[in-house]
């Protein structure tokens, strides 16, 4: 039995991978900040609910504590919650946008390590994205190169170093970031873009089960890795 925690798992890709991981028999833990919505999805899927606010400290130990002492373990942790930042680019939204795409990976894998040490075969997949590519965004024949979204690009450019930063100090635990693939979300509405998020979905699940000699410290997509 494989005990899995999603963060941001209430709707879009979290959502989705939760409910394919359940297919393949984990145990899922949803994590989100609203409990009505979580509880709403954990029923909906047949997935336990944990209140899990990435920005906020006392949130994130409360809901490991509680996968601990119903669990015992964590064996894979997709830290998926994230937002745009878009708009006016300022302190406070700059502040937003990276305490909880990139602190909020820190928050949530710091609290969950003495959980994931006691897996046999402990994973960490980061939901980042090629929009926090250097390669990416400054390639013309890439989408990115165009994207005017410079919080959430740079937000997750750290999220993909703090990967790889993670699979260098720990060494028996795996850590890998993703690039889902552009997906219709309510990330992307504005945008009018994307494909349906259970096909990302798959992407973020392929490397949530990955055998204990899989690789650490990359950064992926469907295609394999990604340059950054």
């Amino acid at each position: 039995m494989t005990i899995t925690l999603i963060t941001g798992a209430n709707k879009g890709i979290g959502f989705e991978t939760a409910k394919q991981l359940l297919a393949l028999g984990h145990v899922v833990y949803i994590g989100a900040r609203d409990v009505e919505r979580g509880e709403k999805a954990a029923a909906a899927l047949g997935a336990r609910f944990v209140r899990l606010d990435v920005t906020d400290d006392a949130s994130v130990s409360k809901a490991l504590a509680t996968i601990d002492s119903a669990e015992g373990r964590l064996d894979v942790l997709v830290n998926n919650a994230g937002i745009l930042g878009d708009g006016v680019i300022d302190g406070p939204t700059a502040l937003r946008a990276f305490d909880t795409n990139a602190v909020g990976i820190v928050r949530v894998t710091e609290a969950a390590l003495p959980l994931l040490r006691t897996s046999s075969n402990p994973t960490v997949v980061t939901v980042s994205s090629s929009a926090g590519s250097f390669w990416a965004v400054t390639n013309p024949d890439r989408p990115e190169f165009t994207l005017p979204l410079a919080l959430y690009s740079a937000s997750k450019s750290a999220a993909t170093m703090l990967t790889v930063q993670y699979a260098k100090s720990q060494p028996g635990i795996k850590f890998n970031a993703v690039e889902p693939g552009t997906t219709a979300t309510d990330l992307t509405a504005a945008f009018g873009i994307g494909r349906a998020p259970e096909e990302s979905a798959r992407v973020v699940v392929r490397l949530a089960t990955l055998d204990a000699d899989g690789p650490t410290g990359t950064f992926q997509d469907e295609n394999g890795e990604v340059p950054w």
